[in-house]
């Protein structure tokens, strides 16, 4: 049984997920912590929460399989998935894994909350005039290699044609959280 207001937070980030927790606390949620997959599953062992905020990138894994995991585990909760860097591909992985919801960082309690009680798309969603930059195409195709590769640089390059050093130098100036 689904515990009403229970929050899972998934963070590999210790500060993070501390100002996360105590925040919703302070809003009435009963809030489990975990810092990987694994004690996602531990914890689900024992209750199932009714919201979860996960981060994509836990350490060197993806955050997918937590969102994977809970959607198995209950197909009700409502998943935020939290990312230092949104893609294109990871949004809609993400979404087709179970998420309700997926918010670039930084994202506050208010923005989390929000996105709980926005469960249905909306058609009113304003449309870009502008095309797509080049090194947004460039960067959202690193993105997508690196995590089909869980995030193992030396085989992103390889796969891209790409110089293990360039792509790192690449990465320093725009890292990926």
């Amino acid at each position: 049984m689904t515990d009403a207001k229970l929050l899972a937070i998934v963070e590999d980030d210790e500060t993070f997920a501390r100002t996360l927790r105590r925040s919703f606390e302070r809003r009435g949620y009963e809030v489990m912590q975990a810092a990987s997959h694994e004690e996602l599953v531990e914890q689900l062992a024992d209750r199932t929460p009714r919201y979860a905020v996960v981060d994509l990138k836990l350490g060197g894994a993806s955050g997918l399989v937590c969102v994977q995991t809970l959607h198995a585990h209950d197909p009700e909760i409502l998943v935020v998935v939290l990312t230092g860097f949104a893609s294109i591909a990871t949004a809609v992985e993400a979404i087709k894994l179970g998420a309700s919801h997926y918010l670039v960082k930084p994202s506050n309690t208010d923005d989390i909350e929000a996105a709980f009680d926005r469960t249905e798309g909306s058609v009113d969603t304003e449309l870009s005039e502008r095309p797509t930059s080049i090194k947004t195409l460039e960067w959202e195709r690193i993105h997508t290699t690196l995590a089909e590769t869980d995030f193992n640089i030396s085989e992103t390059a390889r796969r891209l044609g790409m110089h293990r050093r360039t792509l790192a130098r690449k990465l320093e100036k725009r890292p990926v959280k």
